[in-house]
């Protein structure tokens, strides 16, 4: 089985999966909760989300 690589492209401009506009910013809104703080991330053009963070604090291991 192959690996896969991450290469850094700076001369691309993402797209929005949603409206397909180019992604020159991605806004994100902070979400708090029980199991600690979150991020929505989503396109300035549509507002639809584009992601949420799952960053675990250091006391969930």
């Amino acid at each position: 089985m192959s690996e896969i690589s991450a290469v850094e492209k700076k001369d691309v401009v993402p797209i929005c999966p949603h409206c397909s506009e180019e992604l020159h910013t991605v806004w994100f809104r902070k979400v708090e909760s029980p199991f600690g703080n979150r991020y929505i991330y989503f396109c300035p053009a549509c507002r639809k989300v584009l992601g949420v963070s799952h960053r675990k604090g250091f006391w969930m291991g």
